[in-house]
């Protein structure tokens, strides 16, 4: 049995050399690439463009609003004419076999001059709603760039957490070994031997369980990035870097004009005072300037009499003034301008919203950010404890002095201050980057 269990000893720590060497020869994939991948990969981003491309296509045919309209018309004809006639004096006729060719061509333009401001109102409203694409995109690369740095970081933990149950898998290995010794001698009971082996199992399964989820949180990322699922032959930075010195009011200060959704709902509000001045611009006449040249040309090999024309032509050019007075429609146009209005004052009241919630959310992520810094410092000093306090009991443990017990108790609290740890440094860096999310500053 003793063989078997060195035997599987040196296959685990085999193993997991191998595992380590693996990811030292791999490309180490920094958070800057990653966030350069996603933005020129990410789904959501690039939908986000493609939405912004049309209203900016939109946008640039704005202006062809105020030229006049030209359109053009042409056709031909041909006609062949049987005619017999009888006359009540006895005479006949027979006119058959008559070819006859019609050639007509019409040009008309219509050129609209006023029509209450309605043309400069909807210029107006192209440009904002390019600008809302604009913001709209800007938005999704901020919410994407987070993401993408919270899934990186994810990974980073997650690789730190590994490293903790690496070292667990040590002191369980040394129990192992301390135990059956005391086991052999005579000087430990076989309980303390079979607990300790079971614990080693338990941290070996927790082992292979963090690999599974560090390959779970680099598919996740990839699919954030856009690149293959499966593409994960790289590894990650090992701490994560953590600013200590953002300021409650300086964030404040700067927010309103830099949060990106407060921003992105201002810009509607723009929108729809613009959509109100484009309805109220129907109670106004429009005045149209119209022209049309029209062309007609006629053959005919008609030759029975001299009143018949055998060639006639047309051409005629017109121009004048139209104006189109709304009188009575129904009240449509109120409606349309009441419901403009409506539209008006409901994005006003959700651009309150979105300020009261960014505030909220800005207070909250600070409160977090600095619970998370304490707590950085207060588990740091812990870990250096509870890490001194598993060695010593491992000591004693070794000088026969202490029980199995006291071990895995102090083994426990290293296990726990660890986590404790890494999750304090992960969500610090969440609450970083919320911060900055909220305050527009994580891609400039």
């Amino acid at each position: 049995m003793k063989k078997d269990i060195i035997k599987h000893c040196f296959f685990f720590l085999a193993l997991l050399g191998c595992t380590w060497a693996a990811q030292a020869q791999s490309k180490v994939l920094t958070v800057e690439q990653a966030v350069d991948l996603a933005l020129k990969n990410n789904f959501d981003i690039r939908l986000a463009r493609n939405s912004a491309e049309l209203s900016a296509n939109d946008y640039a045919y704005a202006n062809f609003a105020f030229v006049p309209r030209l359109n053009a018309t042409a056709g031909t004809n041909w006609s062949r004419t049987a005619t017999k006639q009888e006359f009540a004096n006895g005479s006949k006729r027979d006119t058959s076999g008559i070819k006859g060719n019609n050639i007509n061509a019409s040009a008309t333009l219509s050129w609209t001059l006023f029509d209450g401001m309605k043309m400069f109102a909807t210029r107006d409203k192209l440009q904002a709603i390019r600008d809302l694409g604009e913001l709209a995109i800007k938005n999704q690369v901020q919410n994407s760039v987070a993401t993408i740095i919270s899934g990186y970081y994810n990974i980073v933990q997650q690789k730190q957490q590994l490293k903790a149950i690496s070292e667990q898998l040590s002191i369980s290995e040394e129990r192992v070994k301390l135990s059956d010794a005391k086991f052999t001698t005579g000087l430990g009971p076989k309980t303390d031997l079979l607990q300790s082996k079971v614990d080693l199992n338990a941290q070996k399964a927790l082992y292979l369980r963090q690999l599974t989820l560090i390959e779970q949180s680099k598919a996740l990322l990839n699919q954030l990035m856009a690149v293959p699922a499966n593409a994960t032959e790289y590894d990650v930075q090992d701490s994560i870097p953590l600013t200590t010195d953002i300021s409650f009011v300086a964030l404040q200060q700067s927010i309103a004009n830099n949060n990106t959704s407060i921003r992105l709902q201002q810009q509607n509000v723009a929108v729809s005072a613009l959509t109100v001045k484009e309805r109220r611009a129907d109670y106004f006449p429009v005045l149209s300037f119209n022209s049309a040249y029209n062309y007609n040309r006629n053959t005919s090999n008609a030759a029975s009499n001299n009143f018949s024309p055998r060639f006639n032509r047309n051409a005629v050019l017109n121009y004048g003034f139209t104006a189109t007075i709304p009188i009575f429609n129904g009240f449509n146009v109120k409606r349309q301008v009441q419901n403009a209005k409506i539209d008006y004052d409901f994005q006003n009241i959700t651009l309150d919203n979105v300020r009261s919630q960014v505030d909220l959310s800005l207070s909250n992520a600070f409160k977090d950010y600095e619970y998370y810094k304490k707590a950085v410092q207060l588990e740091e000093e812990n870990n250096q404890l509870a890490h001194e306090n598993a060695m010593v009991a491992l000591e004693r443990f070794k000088q026969g002095v202490s029980t199995t017990i006291e071990v895995k108790q102090a083994q426990q609290s290293l296990e726990d201050s660890n986590y404790r740890l890494i999750q304090a440094r992960y969500n610090t860096k969440l609450a970083e980057t919320e911060l900055r999310r909220l305050n527009g500053a994580l891609v400039q």
